[in-house]
């Protein structure tokens, strides 16, 4: 799996709102026009919610 840039993945989380489920946040990295590589990791997170970005960043750091 290809690294997520932290400040990247800001960008496509930008108007979140927390708390945010798996749904919620491939949602908005839609809307945000996120890369690809983004969405394809978001689509991988468990099915949880995730109370603040720093959560999403932690998942998606012990996916990669």
């Amino acid at each position: 799996m290809a690294k997520v840039n932290p400040i990247q993945l800001q960008k496509a989380l930008k108007g979140t709102k927390y708390p945010a489920s798996k749904k919620d946040l491939i949602h908005s990295a839609e809307q945000n026009k996120a890369d690809d590589n983004i969405r394809s990791v978001l689509k991988k997170l468990p099915e949880e919610q995730y109370n603040r970005p720093s959560d999403v960043s932690k998942v998606i750091g012990s996916l990669e």
